[in-house]
Formats: structure tokens, sequence, C-alpha cells
């Protein structure tokens, strides 16, 4: 073989096998990636050394001359085994996308891929690597639903349980319970793969691998749970047990009408006001600028809109053309928003030099921009205050609350 950068000389030697053929053709295939460097290629000779030499002192199988002719010609390193967790890293580093997908892609990749197949070699991840990984994850949403199921009737227990030794025993009992845990469902499911599936794909440019394994693994379809109405024995029925019919609950137009009565007087008002009627995101009522309403046109842009980006709030465009929208307005909800505005002028006279000029249709007191978070934390105590059952904020265009 070629001399080592110190100028060693190195041989290439194997043995046991089991004809004449198996050895000549394992020949052949070192003379072939020793051809692959250029003649006058000092350097590539020693590179292509190095890869057999390591390939002999660890007695691991020949790599293909495509394999290493690839990784050659694009400057990689032949003899680095690079692992799918040391690729993801490398991949999100250098992604150029909204800080809150950065995000997005590195929960997945920190909480699911690299605990689970960040030790495979990116070269040899599989399909069946893949399935296994996900059907680990499914086995484990068993575990956590069946530790939340006794969790929540130990703490309906302890509600309805007289006796201070008894409720002192339950409170024990739950404190050594595991706490309550998110599945991780098939929407979430669906976007780890989507994430190993662009790393991948990125990984197939630059000439690392030659198959996407994420592109050919299957998941159960998304079903998305149906949205139900809080009727009068669904809400004695969440009362008396805790228990919600659907993740997907909503107001009747009373429930609605009488959590609107109940904030009529608070400063947010007219943001519950346009979120309900309307049909705005959270995001998107956070984010309204004043520049983007038009009460004479009775009109408003959803132009932009407020997201947390792991714990810092940051302004972003909307994430689809679909987002991005003009959004008419009644002449009711015109009127709540002049008196919305001139109740804000005022605020801004009475503070002086510590207002905050975000220009933002809502804000805190001091006119301040409104985290999400913060929103629907006010959100839920007013709901529970209104003697509404519990709904979340609206999480599409469109919708109510």
């Amino acid at each position: 073989m070629p001399s080592s950068a110190e100028g060693t000389r190195r041989t290439f030697r194997r043995s046991g096998y089991q004809s004449v053929t198996e050895g000549q053709n394992d020949l052949d295939r070192v003379r072939a990636l020793l051809a692959i460097p250029d003649v006058d290629d000092v350097l590539g000779k020693q590179r292509l050394g190095d890869l057999l030499e390591r390939i002999a002192s660890t007695r691991e199988p020949l790599p293909t001359v495509e394999e290493v002719r690839r990784k050659f010609r694009g400057g990689q390193s032949l003899t680095t085994r690079l692992t799918v967790g040391e690729w993801l890293d490398t991949w999100i580093a250098g992604r150029k996308i909204r800080p809150n997908t950065i995000a997005r892609y590195s929960l997945d990749i920190r909480l699911h891929l690299k605990p689970r197949i960040g030790h495979i070699r990116l070269d040899r991840l599989r399909v069946a690597d893949l399935s296994e990984m996900f059907n680990a994850i499914v086995e484990r949403n068993m575990e956590i639903e069946e530790n939340n199921a006794l969790r929540r009737a130990a703490a309906l227990e302890l509600k309805i349980t007289r006796g201070r030794d008894a409720r002192n025993s339950l409170r024990e009992a739950l404190k050594a319970m595991p706490p309550f845990r998110r599945a991780t469902g098939p929407r979430t499911r669906l976007h780890i793969r989507a994430t190993l599936r662009a790393a991948l794909n990125d990984a197939i440019a630059q000439e690392l691998i030659t198959f996407n394994p994420a592109a050919h693994v299957e998941l159960d379809p998304v079903r998305r749970p149906k949205a139900v109405v809080w009727t009068d024995e669904r809400v004695s029925r969440y009362r008396a047990t805790g228990e919600r019919p659907s993740p997907v609950m909503v107001w009747t137009p009373d429930q609605t009408g009488r959590f609107l009565d109940y904030v009529a007087r608070d400063e947010l008002y007219a943001l519950f006001h346009l979120i309900a009627l309307r049909g705005l995101r959270r995001g998107e009522a956070c984010g309204l600028r004043w520049e983007d309403v038009d009460l004479q046109r009775r009109e408003l842009v959803v132009a932009v809109q407020l997201v947390d980006n792991g714990g810092h709030i940051e302004e972003s465009e909307p994430k689809s053309d679909a987002g991005s929208r003009i959004v008419a307005l009644d002449a009711d909800t015109v009127s709540v928003l002049r008196r919305h505005r001139l109740r804000q002028q005022k605020a801004r006279l009475a503070a002086g030099a510590a207002w905050v000029e975000s220009g933002r249709v809502f804000t805190r007191a001091n006119g301040a921009w409104i985290e999400p978070d913060w929103l629907s934390d006010q959100f839920d105590r007013m709901a529970r205050y209104s003697g509404q059952p519990p709904i979340r904020l609206l999480s599409r265009p469109g919708a109510r609350f």
C-alpha cells in the first residue's frame, strides 16, 4: 500500500478465505480502491492507505468502490464513521430557516432521534431501525397512558376520601407515582419522521449516503380528533370525573356569550371578542398591529404573529400563504376596537414615559406586547372564573376559540 504520512511502509494482509475466487475478489477490490486517486495524487493515495490500514486492523468488510469514490471526490473523511447523531448535530447547526422551526427540529432530535438511533452509523441506517424506533415510542406511550390513568384515579380517590390519615396516605402514594406525561401522538411521530427525512435528504445531497430509509418507513395515519360540543350532560360528567370527552372541546354560542359577558369590562375583552367572532389565532391576536387595522374599511390584515422560540418571544410571518389573509370586520367588532383604542390612548397618557411603544393593538398595561402563553393562562383563568368548561384557544384560522 502507499506509505503513511510519516513515510512508513504498509501492507494489506487478510486470510481465512474459503476459496481462491473469494480471495481474488477481495484482492481485485483492494486494487480498484488504490486506483481511485490520480497517479500523482500523493495525499489521495495516503488517504486510501489509511482506510485500508484501518480495515486490515479491524477485519471489517471491504467497502464498495462506488462508496469510497463518492466520499473521496466529495472531500469527506474515508476513515471516520459518521453516526446518525453526529450528522443530525451537523445538519441542524447549518440550517438557515425560521427559529421556531429550528426549535421544533431540535426537539425531535434531542428527545427522540439521538437517544434511539443516534449511535447507528449513518451509512448503515435501515428501515428496520426506524420501524423499531417508532414501535418503541408506541410501547412507551402505552406505559405513559397507564401511569396517567393510575395517577388520575388516585387523585379522584383523594378528592372524595375523608379522614386525615387516609388522605395523608393517598398523598404519599401520589408522590411516589410517576408524574403526568404527554404521550408522543401520531402527529408528533409524523413530524419526527419528517425531521429525519429532511436531514437524510441533505446527507444524500452531500453524497454521504445513497438511500433515505425515513422515506420508506410506514406510520399509522393521523386521525384528527373530532371537535365535541360541551353539552350540559358532558359538563356535568366532566365536573364529576375531571375527564374531557375529546381533546378538542367547543363552547356553545350561549357559553361563548356568557364568557364574553364575564370579561366585558376587562382590558382584554376586545382581544377575546376578535378571536371568538373573527377566528384569529392567539399568536396572530398578540402580534396584531394598529398599522394592519383599517376601521374605515372594516378590515384587518393578518401579517405577523408572535411565537415562543425556546422561551424568547419573536415576531414572525404566518407559516403559510393561507395564514396571511384579510379579515372582514362587522360593525359591532369595529365599535369594540374603537373603544379599545380609546382606552389604550388613555393608558398611554397615564403611563407617560413608562409606556412601551410596541405598536400592538393588544398590550400589557404598560404597552408591552402580550406573550401567547401568558394569554392562554389568562384565558384559562377567566374561563374557569366565568363558570364555563375548559377549552383551548383556537390553533388554526377560522375556528372559534
